[in-house]
């Protein structure tokens, strides 16, 4: 990428290098605003959504409404962020089974932080769990007093999950008190995001088969996205984000009426 010139009267910068400025610009806040950029680099918001256009059509960034949203890190396998922030991970589960109740069902993704919540689940609490990952099931087979219902189909191992028409019914044939979705990206106006399409249809299903969806994400899948859109914000009860989140970033969950729980230090 070309080295931008800070000199360059706003209205005389060329396409390429306004669209270099936004890319920085999603990389350092997440997301962007046409109507912001239109007046910061005085050109028309069309020419600002025709900029938002090529760099989605790049892989830049996700194209929302009113603006743009910077992209998740994706393409790592389950296995591979199964080794990543590990401590993190464990302070975030530790505040996820708060939640959870004596005698409830719960519906577990596929997730490497779902893993670490899995683990730190108390034993002899009458708990049943429903899950898509073997991972998952193999973690809870040493708890006493934990019914485990592994959900069957093919099992995707770049995933760590049963994917297909058979684990997407057995889904929709469970209710359950508490869902964890494995979380890609979360963002306060457009939702929950995924990336990969056969996957995010089990992520909807687990979604619409709970009482409540507690979503569990370190801090960098805050306020950005993905390729595929799972669910509305409206359909997340509870978030859980690591200590040192960006308050702001906190506050448009709270607009939104979803309770943010803080986890304590790692």
């Amino acid at each position: 990428m070309a080295k931008l010139r800070a000199d360059i009267p706003a209205g005389e910068i060329m396409p390429q290098e306004r669209q270099q400025r936004i890319v920085q610009r999603l990389r350092s806040h997440g997301r962007v605003v046409a109507a912001e950029l239109a007046v910061e680099f005085e050109v028309s918001e069309d020419s600002i959504r025709r900029d938002l256009r090529e760099l989605a059509a790049q892989g830049l960034c996700k194209r929302v409404y009113g603006g743009a949203l910077a992209l998740a890190p994706g393409g790592t396998t389950l296995k591979q962020r199964a080794g990543e922030n590990i401590a993190r991970k464990q302070a975030l589960a530790r505040k996820a089974v708060t939640l959870v109740r004596a005698g409830q069902i719960l519906l577990m993704d596929a997730s490497s932080t779902n893993t670490i919540i899995a683990a730190a689940l108390p034993e002899r609490s009458d708990l049943t769990v429903v899950t898509n990952a073997p991972d998952i099931a193999q973690v809870l087979m040493d708890k006493e007093g934990v019914e485990i219902l592994l959900i069957g189909g093919r099992v995707n191992r770049r995933l760590g999950a049963t994917m297909g028409a058979k684990a997407l019914l057995d889904i929709q044939r469970v209710r359950a008190d508490i869902c964890f979705p494995g979380a890609c990206a979360i963002d306060a106006q457009s939702g929950l995001w995924g990336f990969d399409s056969e996957e995010v249809q089990l992520k909807r299903a687990m979604i619409e088969s709970a009482g409540a969806v507690v979503v569990v994400a370190t801090v960098d899948k805050i306020g950005v996205a993905a390729t595929h859109h799972v669910a509305d914000i409206e359909d997340v009860q509870y978030l859980i984000v690591e200590n040192d989140t960006n308050e702001a970033s906190v506050d448009a969950f709270v607009r939104q009426n979803v309770s943010v729980l803080y986890a304590d230090l790692p």
